[in-house]
């Protein structure tokens, strides 16, 4: 049963910054959760407030909701998960971006060559076919469709 320390969908967008529209997606994919009055009001409980910060940091940073959602699912369902659980996510959000960090640094690296020569061959380009990746497979022109 909701009491008086539980938040409305406008007092929870409101305190965490997401628009209702956003919380009314991350609860149809399981993200946080809500409880339903009498009135069939959404209320949310105050700890849903860390989860829905956890979700705006990662999206920030590029973390794909998929994943947000796997490291939710191994979180306590009933209360404040502890330093210790987010201490875990956190450690695998980090790996997941020093990746990311080095992927980019990789292309960023390629695009200053690609742009430098403009060729954008199929054949010899490390942009669009890196390692000629497409030339295995006998018609690497459909990388970038009809002429």
């Amino acid at each position: 049963m909701p009491d008086d320390h539980d938040l409305s969908v406008g007092q929870l967008a409101a305190r965490s910054g997401m628009s209702v529209s956003a919380l009314h997606f991350y609860e149809r994919e399981g993200l946080i959760s809500s409880r339903r009055t009498p009135g069939n009001q959404r209320r949310y409980d105050r700890s849903i407030l860390r989860r829905v910060a956890v979700i705006g940091a990662a999206q920030r940073v590029g973390i794909p909701l998929a994943t947000v959602a796997e490291a939710f699912a191994e979180l306590p369902k009933d209360g404040v998960p502890g330093a210790e659980d987010w201490q875990r996510m956190s450690s695998a959000w980090q790996q997941e971006i020093e990746a990311r960090i080095v992927r980019l640094e990789n292309l960023r690296d390629r695009l200053d060559g690609c742009i430098g020569c403009g060729c954008l061959s199929l054949v010899t380009c490390r942009f669009l076919n890196p390692e000629d990746a497409a030339g295995s497979s006998g018609v690497p022109s459909t990388l970038l469709g009809p002429s």
